[in-house]
Parts: structure tokens; C-alpha cells; sequence
């Protein structure tokens, strides 16, 4: 008698969720985005945001709750009703942050549900136009000749820039010097004046410095080599086998969403994806649109979380 009982239950709840996700949504949705507005998270919430908006008919809410890398913005994500009305956008550092934070207020695995990839995009290496390296090759040279001494800039200690070139620095096996800059353009000026030897930089604010002579590209970060930059090879193919390393963006919700609503979710931004307007927007910031599946993103998750723990505890960094 229990057993049917509990069937029943089970199958009038599942009817339920059927129904709702049928309605669904029928109010705002709120978008948390774990980074300040202006930022690269921002731009690719706020474009999803509008052409989600028109598919519901329901206006998406972008609310920006930048702090502590992420964990603010997921932390309220992880603690609100998993109902799809409150969801999150968060880039690269939310596969960064376990390795970083000995306690992080969420298990960033379990109690985060991945929906979809929204945007990936790769780095570029530079040097100043006045640089003697003239290859990724060059560069691994003069650092092996000089250890320690080769600089590399980064937008800031243990964010996806710095890290990108703790990865290069491993696989390449060479001794290079980090200098932290409050910011990416503060990194590139000192990069174009000569201060800093190299740096690993995005796509969108190093093309107009490249592309009008003031720096020199070297390699990009991708695993093929970017169409827009065809001459450039990549990292891999240059010097350092299997080199790779990108910056996405990515939505999630709080772990127990309805999977009927995740799927609900998935198909709207991967139909959205493929939008000509929405690959122009995207790829003028230096992203290429996604839409991947839950189950794939949810396995990208777990390689990103297991590659920067690698490089973090090589490197030997935490969070400050």
C-alpha cells in the first residue's frame, strides 16, 4: 500500500512539474552575473538577456553581483528556490575557485547546476613590437637562457590571465617572473612600452594593438588557429604541444532546477546561439557563441576544475 501511495506521489509531482514548466516562465527572470557591470560577463549576460527576453516574453533581470571572484553571486544562486526564476552567468573563475579557496560556501560541483556553455573565447601571446622574440619558440629560448628573468603580465594574482601563463610556464618547463597589473589595460600599456616582455591577452582588447603594429602576436591560446588571425599559429603548434587555455561564460542554477526546465533552458540559448546577430556581438568581444548541452558543459566543468587545480597547486597559488 506505501509503495503505490508513494508512486502516486511521484507521479502527481512529476505532472506538476510538467504543468509548470509548461507556463513557465510567467514573471522576470533574474540573472545574476558574477562580475561588475562593463565587464566581459556583463556584455554576454545582457545579450543573452534581450533575446531570451523576446523568446519568453518574460523580461530576463540582470543583476550584477561582482566580489570575491564569483563566490558572491553563486553563493545567492545556491541558496535561492530552484524554480528557474533566479539563474547565474559566471566566466573561468568559477572552475578556478575550488582550487584557490580551501572553503568555498558551496560545493562548486554539486550544488551548482551547469545549463549551458553561452561563450568561449582564447587569448593571445604578445610581446612589444620592439621584442627580439620573433616565435613562442624565441621566447622559451631567452627564457631558458635567462631563468627567472622573462616577465609576463597579468590583469591580476590568480585571476584567468595570471593562471593562463602558470600553465605556459609548466608545460613549456621554463622559470618566468609574474607582475600583477590592476587591470588588462594597465597591463597592455606596460606591455606596448616595453616593461613587461609578454603577456597572455584577450582577444578583444589585443587585436587593435596588434592589428596597428604596436604589438606583436606570437601564438594564440586556442586548440585551432583563430579565423580572423590565420597567420598566427597557435601555442600548441608553435612550441608547447597540447597548450591550451580559454575564457567562457557560462549559466547555471541552483542545483535541484526541474532537469525539464534546464532542458527548457538549454534549447532556448543554443537556438539563440546560432543567431548571425548574436555570433556578431559575441565575436566582436573576442567569444564565439556555444550552446552546449547540460551534460557537456557539465563535463567541461570538471576538466577545467581538475586543469587549474594542477596549475595552482604547481604554482603554488591561493587566494588572498
Amino acid at each position: 500500500m506505501y509503495i503505490k501511495q508513494l508512486l502516486a506521489i511521484i507521479f502527481l509531482n512529476g505532472i506538476i512539474t510538467a504543468a509548470n514548466a509548461a507556463d513557465y516562465p510567467t514573471k522576470p527572470i533574474r540573472l545574476l552575473v558574477a562580475q561588475t557591470a562593463g565587464g566581459n560577463s556583463d556584455m554576454v549576460a545582457r545579450a543573452y538577456a534581450q533575446r531570451l527576453g523576446e523568446r519568453f516574453g518574460q523580461q530576463i533581470v540582470v543583476d550584477n553581483r561582482g566580489g570575491g571572484s564569483g563566490i558572491v553571486a553563486t553563493e545567492l544562486v545556491v541558496n535561492a528556490q530552484p524554480d528557474g526564476y533566479t539563474l547565474l552567468l559566471s566566466p573561468t573563475a568559477h572552475a578556478i575557485n575550488p582550487s584557490l579557496h580551501a572553503k568555498l560556501p558551496y560545493d562548486t560541483q554539486r550544488d551548482v547546476k551547469p545549463i549551458s556553455l553561452l561563450g568561449i573565447g582564447y587569448n593571445i601571446l604578445v610581446v612589444s613590437q620592439n621584442h627580439a622574440a620573433r616565435t613562442v619558440r624565441d621566447l622559451i629560448s631567452a627564457a631558458k637562457a635567462r631563468p627567472g628573468k622573462v616577465t609576463y603580465a597579468s590583469s591580476g594574482t590568480a585571476g584567468a590571465s595570471h593562471l593562463t601563463g602558470e600553465l605556459f610556464r609548466v608545460m613549456a618547463g621554463i622559470d618566468i617572473l609574474h607582475v600583477a597589473y590592476k587591470g588588462a589595460p594597465a597591463s597592455l600599456t606596460a606591455l606596448v612600452g616595453g616593461e613587461i616582455d609578454f603577456s597572455f591577452s584577450s582577444m578583444a582588447s589585443t587585436l587593435p594593438l596588434v592589428r596597428s603594429g604596436r604589438l606583436r602576436a606570437l601564438g594564440v591560446s586556442s586548440p585551432v588557429r583563430w579565423p580572423s588571425l590565420p597567420e598566427i599559429p597557435t601555442v600548441s603548434e608553435a612550441g608547447v604541444p597540447g597548450y591550451e587555455s580559454s575564457s567562457w561564460q557560462g549559466l547555471f542554477g541552483p542545483a535541484k532546477i526541474p532537469l525539464v526546465l534546464v532542458n527548457q533552458l538549454h534549447r532556448a540559448v543554443a537556438e539563440i546561439a546560432k543567431l548571425p546577430d548574436m555570433h556578431k556581438r559575441l565575436s566582436n568581444e573576442g567569444l564565439l557563441p556555444q550552446g552546449t548541452s547540460p551534460q557537456e558543459f557539465e563535463k567541461f566543468i570538471a576538466v577545467e576544475i581538475a586543469k587549474w587545480a594542477k596549475v595552482t597547486k604547481a604554482a603554488g597559488i591561493t587566494a588572498r
